[in-house]
């Protein structure tokens, strides 16, 4: 199936690990160019260097902190150099873990700017570009804790919610543009987080962090098991794609059966 990406710009925020990076290569296989952007710069142009010379195609890498405004002007101004962006996939995040009673004002604000004003802010500044390219693709990486909270991580449920709704919103503005805007809620991903989590919580006990996780997944998900980033990173790609042309304002679910409502 050709998805018609080959030569199409897109821009891929937490690019240099785990789903983001995943879906930059999924892209980078289908002939797209890519603009990187993630914290961490020397991971990130090895990472780009490395996808660059495996796809044949160009990779540029922007250290960024897109929680911040000047971040996200940056990676504006790397797709405008490139001759602006086709694609925009929001995927830089990080969960949290708190209570509501506790949590300081200072921590909500935090995660609001990285998960949410981050989107706004790229959205302002790369939707114009995509007008003069004649359309784009904007797709957000949200999680199914958008509507199905996980009670230790009540931030990161309400800003994922947040950005769900603002991905709809933002939908109805710029299809008129044809620029569609879609969001993905994913389940359980098999991203290094999770690993790092898991060795840290099994380390008194055994180290056992594969059988922890195979408990999350018995827990949670329907089919027993954790997905890959590279599974996820095949539905962003087939939504930036011209196959997905009536997918508008929509949320696709990639959980493996977690969602328990219809």
């Amino acid at each position: 199936m050709d998805l018609g990406l080959k030569g199409k710009t897109a821009v891929i925020t937490g690019a240099s690990v785990g789903i983001g990076l995943a879906i930059a290569e999924g892209l980078a296989a289908e002939g797209a160019n890519l603009v990187l952007a993630a914290r961490g710069g020397e991971r990130l142009e090895a990472e780009a260097a490395r996808i660059a010379g495996k796809y044949g195609v160009s990779a540029t890498a922007v250290a960024a902190d897109v929680a911040t405004a000047g971040g996200t002007e940056a990676i504006i101004a790397a797709a405008a150099e490139k001759g602006g962006a086709d694609i925009l996939i929001n995927n830089a995040g990080t969960g949290s873990n708190e209570t509501v009673m506790e949590a300081p004002d200072e921590k909500w604000q935090a995660y609001w700017e990285l998960h949410v004003m981050a989107a706004v802010r790229l959205a302002r500044g790369i939707a114009p570009q995509m007008k003069a390219r004649g359309g784009g693709v904007i797709l957000h990486n949200a999680s199914i804790c958008a509507v199905q909270p996980l009670w230790y991580e009540p931030i990161y449920n309400v800003s994922k919610s947040a950005l769900m709704m603002f991905s709809k919103t933002l939908s109805t503005e710029l299809i008129k543009d044809n620029i569609r805007v879609n969001c993905v809620n994913a389940g359980l991903i098999l991203t290094p987080d999770w690993i790092k989590t898991a060795k840290q919580l099994t380390t008194e006990t055994g180290g056992n962090w594969e059988g922890y996780l195979q408990n999350v997944a018995n827990e949670h998900a329907a089919s027993k098991r954790f997905g890959t980033p590279e599974e996820l990173a095949n539905v962003f790609v087939f939504l930036s794609s011209e196959r997905a042309s009536y997918c508008v304002g929509s949320t696709y679910f990639v959980d493996g059966g977690m969602l328990k409502t219809i």
